[in-house]
């Protein structure tokens, strides 16, 4: 057992039946890795429908959520454990269903100063007749995380104009999308661990922008941190990515996602979302900027753990 860590019984959730349930898998396989490391009992969990048996004949001392989407990001697992009354790492109910619905989330960010796109949602059948808004702009899923099922919808693309119904896209998938102006720029990242915001990475994907391919696929995209930006952008997106940490009630860790318009400098950062459950893979962002700022792999997953107690009413 490492110095100072309380051995502990960690059930790791990963895997379940998302879009990300390949990703969760490899967050979930590290996390038990570093745990084992550490000298805790790790029992791991690829969540199917039985997950409240399973945990009730457990009784662990904790549980380390590495599920990413739905129903691990989204309350619903958040919901059993509490009602179970097993601690568990990362947000509480209400902070997971605000947090995963891009809508929900403006609603509680921009009236408190947070910068966020304008949009608005459409019913994807309505995509047929006619564009939403001028074009460039932006289509993804009301309640996904990691670009899933993100379209860019320009002149020059080749959905059609209007979007032609056999064209592949997000509007075959889901019923509503949220539609927001493209923003034009840089995309930079900000973690923020136990109400401190860690570092800004910029991606660089090598084609097209930062989708789900480019965030899982080995040198898919450049990772920068810190990002090479000015320091009055650097320090207005930390405070942004706590800001919204704070505000949304997140706990353990959370990534904060932003586009840059770097011809309009501080005005042009704007906040696209806010994960509450990030990677924890060997391309994730968040042990990325943690090691920066010198921290191990495994300090980060105790970090986590250690969090999961003592915080009060979760939100």
């Amino acid at each position: 057992m490492s110095e100072g860590v309380t051995p502990l019984h960690v059930a790791v959730l990963m895997g379940g039946w998302s879009a990300e349930r390949e990703v969760s898998l490899s967050s979930g396989a590290g996390v038990a890795d570093a745990l084992e490391s550490l000298g805790h009992k790790v029992t791991r969990i690829d969540m199917d429908r039985n997950l409240g048996i399973v945990l009730n004949g457990l009784r662990p001392d904790v549980v380390f959520n590495a599920l990413h989407g739905t129903p691990g990001e989204d309350g619903t697992v958040q919901g059993l454990m509490d009602l179970m009354g097993i601690p568990y790492t990362h947000s509480g109910l209400t902070t997971s269903v605000i947090a995963i619905d891009k809508e929900l989330t403006k609603q509680q960010l921009v009236p408190n100063g947070v910068r966020m796109p304008t949009g608005q949602v459409v019913e994807s059948e309505r995509l047929y007749e006619g564009d939403p808004m001028a074009r460039p702009y932006v289509l993804k899923p009301v309640n996904e995380g990691s670009s899933v099922g993100v379209a860019i919808v320009t002149d020059e693309g080749n959905y059609g104009n209007p979007i032609s119904r056999e064209t592949p896209g997000p509007w075959h998938e889901f019923e509503r999308l949220l539609a927001e102006p493209f923003i034009k720029g840089r995309e930079l990242t900000v973690a923020v661990l136990a109400d401190e915001a860690l570092a800004v990475t910029e991606l660089r994907p090598q084609t097209g922008f930062y989708d789900y391919e480019a965030k899982y696929t080995d040198g898919r995209t450049e990772h920068v941190c810190p990002a090479d930006i000015p320091d009055a952008v650097r320090d207005a997106a930390m405070e942004m990515a706590l800001k919204a940490h704070r505000l949304l009630g997140c706990k353990g860790t959370s990534r904060s996602d932003f586009r840059w318009d770097d011809e309009q400098g501080e005005e042009g950062l704007f906040l696209l979302e806010v994960n509450t459950q990030p990677g924890m893979t060997p391309l994730s962002l968040v042990p990325e900027q943690a090691k920066y700022r010198g921290m191990s792999y495994a300090e980060l997953v105790q970090r986590i753990v250690d969090e999961a107690f003592g915080q009060g009413e979760r939100q």
